[in-house]
């Protein structure tokens, strides 16, 4: 993990603090680059976001599926967890935090907006820092990258209907076109896209792919921090104008990273997944594809959107409290690997 990653929270506040204030100052500019779309997707955001996810996509491998026999219990774990728990979760506590306790404090006219976002975060799982963490808890490589592939391949099928019926429940217009364009623009043409360019690399030698990769990486991240920058530069007024809506969004999204991560940590432990297992269950039961998501949010709902809004907090809110998991993961390892009480030392005869 680079210096660059390790403080990617920092530079997330950073670009936000230059959105919001580049927003203020050159209003224009960012209309005017608001305006670039078709069938309402930004096609400058789009680029970014492009170079956001292919390059995490490269480093998949879908033959990897085949490992899903090795660890089944820890896969069905992590399949519960991101799609039977996750999003209904956080579709109740967005309902919970924003439709009730917050309501009085927040505009009544993103209400709505503000809970879309929540449910298209937690919609779709991280596909992307999720090899970071797995690293980060010494996680079994194997058990992440089959996960991830199996997810991606569950995500081109799921994500629009699992995001149309809670946004339905929510009482939300969905807008089906769009969301079906949403997926084949971010999951489905980015997913072939990728497999298509990395065998051509691996074609050319492993040193070949690794040398792109090592290039694209920061692309990559460089790409996360300008759509930030863009997105706070439309946000900024709202922003300016009521700064605790972000907190109050951020409160939900703990919530759920917190009660997924250690729901999935436990369930492991008692199908007797080991450690090496357990831990990465556990973040990607807790990360979000948050690239999809703001995508997603733009498309449905356009960037001045509370559900923008909503989808941007958990980019700044992932990278801290994802560490802050690693940190109990790993301080837990012994307690996980107890079988049980330790017997009572025997007292010394004579």
């Amino acid at each position: 993990m680079s210096f660059f990653e390790r403080t990617l929270s920092l530079w997330v506040c950073a670009c936000i603090a230059a959105g919001v204030i580049l927003g203020q100052l050159a209003p224009g500019l960012f209309q005017a680059i608001g305006a670039i779309e078709i069938a309402k997707v930004n096609l400058p955001v789009a680029a970014l976001i492009w170079l956001m996810i292919v390059p995490m996509l490269l480093k998949i491998d879908f033959a990897a599926l085949g490992e899903v026999r090795r660890h089944w219990r820890g896969m069905g774990v992590t399949l519960f967890i991101n799609w039977a728990v996750k999003p209904f979760s956080m579709a109740a506590l967005g309902w919970l935090f924003i439709g009730h306790i917050f309501r009085p404090l927040l505009p009544a006219d993103q209400i709505d907006s503000y809970i879309a976002g929540l449910i298209l975060l937690a919609a779709a799982p991280c596909t992307a820092m999720v090899f970071v963490w797995s690293n980060l808890v010494k996680g079994e490589p194997h058990f992440t990258l089959s996960q991830v592939a199996l997810n991606d391949v569950i995500m081109v099928v799921a994500f629009a209907p699992l995001v149309g019926l809670l946004l339905g429940l929510s009482a939300i217009v969905v807008p089906w076109d769009t969301l079906a364009l949403s997926v084949g623009l971010y999951i489905v043409i980015p997913v072939v896209a990728a497999q298509l360019a990395r065998r051509a690399l691996l074609a050319g030698g492993a040193d070949v792919f690794a040398r792109v990769l090592a290039i694209l990486q920061p692309l990559s991240l460089a790409a996360l921090l300008a759509t930030l920058v863009l997105l706070f530069g439309f946000q900024g007024q709202q922003i300016v104008a009521q700064p605790l809506v972000i907190l109050m969004l951020a409160a939900p999204i703990l919530v759920q990273v917190y009660f997924n991560a250690g729901f999935a940590y436990l369930l492991n432990r008692i199908v007797g997944e080991p450690h090496c297992v357990a831990g990465p269950s556990a973040m990607i039961g807790a990360s979000n594809f948050f690239e999809l998501a703001v995508a997603a949010a733009i498309s449905l709902f356009g960037f001045r959107s509370g559900a923008a809004l909503a989808t941007v907090v958990g980019v700044l809110i992932e990278v801290p409290a994802m560490l802050s998991l690693v940190y109990v993961v790993n301080a837990s390892r012994g307690w996980y690997e107890r079988v049980g009480p330790e017997p009572a030392p025997r007292r010394a005869e004579g």
